[in-house]
């Protein structure tokens, strides 16, 4: 049986900002176990040009993503929702192997069961190559401050 993971549909304004901030802070924890834990065990995603489907292939994909971008800094903004769905905007910071920084921009629809478990997450992203001097996301390891500024807040 699964284990609820509140907030759960249908989704209200502040219980959909509520869930977007929970999905940011544990992937700023850059855990793969730990975040394949708000999917359903049979959880499809897109990722890019990436399927995944269930717990194991997202642990795999999130071990192999985070042994490649370093310094991984995140933050989700809502952008629009409805009882089981949120679709959500993000920005991310990274830097690879040789040094060079990278902002991600991307978007994703995410749908929700009844337990507050994610069953799809389609995601569009891309990436930008910036210069260490243009980074915006400076906060220590873990989930963003609450008074760091949103992205909207960034003009990102």
């Amino acid at each position: 049986m699964e284990i609820a993971r509140p907030p759960c549909p249908p989704f209200s304004f502040e219980s959909a900002q509520i869930k977007v901030r929970k999905a940011e802070d544990v992937w700023n924890l850059q855990n793969p176990e730990l975040v394949s834990k708000a999917y359903t065990d049979d959880s499809e995603w897109r990722n890019r040009s990436e399927f995944l489907k269930g717990r194991d292939e997202i642990v795999a994909f999130l071990t192999r993503k985070w042994a490649k971008e370093h310094d991984y800094r995140l933050a989700k903004e809502l952008w629009a929702y409805n009882a089981d769905r949120l679709a959500v905007r993000f920005c991310y910071e990274y830097h690879d192997g040789n040094g060079q920084w990278y902002r991600a921009y991307g978007n994703e629809n995410w749908q929700f069961d009844e337990n507050g478990l994610m069953k799809q997450r389609i995601a569009s992203i891309n990436d930008v190559p910036i210069q260490e001097s243009e980074r915006l996301f400076f906060w220590e390891f873990g989930p963003r401050p609450e008074d760091h500024k949103s992205l909207s807040e960034l003009g990102l």
